[in-house]
């Protein structure tokens, strides 16, 4: 079974969402930092900094984030994990930052990434940005923004393509 759950047009009235709902929650721009989580969180990170500085007078600073040497399950899934660039050229002191992800399933990749986070310094609040929320959640991981949420079941699979690296917008759920 092969289910379209998000096309392209779907995708950009989504983002433009949680953009908004962004910048009415923090009040604008000021303190506002994306982290963007490899690969497909970077992706969107960017789509919705482009999204909120058409809106506001500011854009908000833009980072991205290699969690794999903070994953608890690294070791399980490849000796020799593929590394991309943490790109955080900026203070996260005293930040609001808002990190971004595709999906959001146990939890774990939001726990790396804010584990990663704090090694960089202190903010002022961490929330969570998702184009999707499966749930399933394994901590106690909570999400501030999300595009939609999908009931699945755990033998169910989300696939979510985006133009940048795929060619195409879409977010797709299949039976493994």
């Amino acid at each position: 079974m092969i289910k379209t759950i998000m096309n392209e047009e779907e995708m950009k009235r989504v983002l433009m969402r949680i953009a908004y709902e962004i910048l009415e929650h923090n009040k604008g721009v000021k303190n506002l930092v994306l982290i963007g989580i490899h690969t497909g969180g970077a992706y969107l990170a960017e789509r919705l900094k482009n999204i909120i500085s058409h809106t506001e007078a500011q854009t908000p600073l833009l980072g991205t984030l290699d969690i794999n040497l903070y994953r608890d399950d690294w070791t399980r899934l490849t000796y020799q994990p593929v590394l991309k660039k943490t790109n955080i050229p900026f203070s996260v002191n005293e930040k609001n930052i808002i990190l971004v992800d595709d999906v959001i399933f146990t939890g774990r990749t939001i726990r790396a990434a804010m584990d990663a986070i704090m090694d960089f310094g202190r903010p002022q609040k961490i929330e969570v940005a998702v184009l999707i929320d499966r749930n399933h959640r394994e901590l106690p991981i909570m999400t501030n923004y999300v595009g939609l949420y999908v009931p699945t079941a755990k033998e169910e699979r989300i696939d979510v393509f985006l133009s940048e690296k795929d060619g195409k917008d879409e977010v797709i759920l299949s039976r493994e």
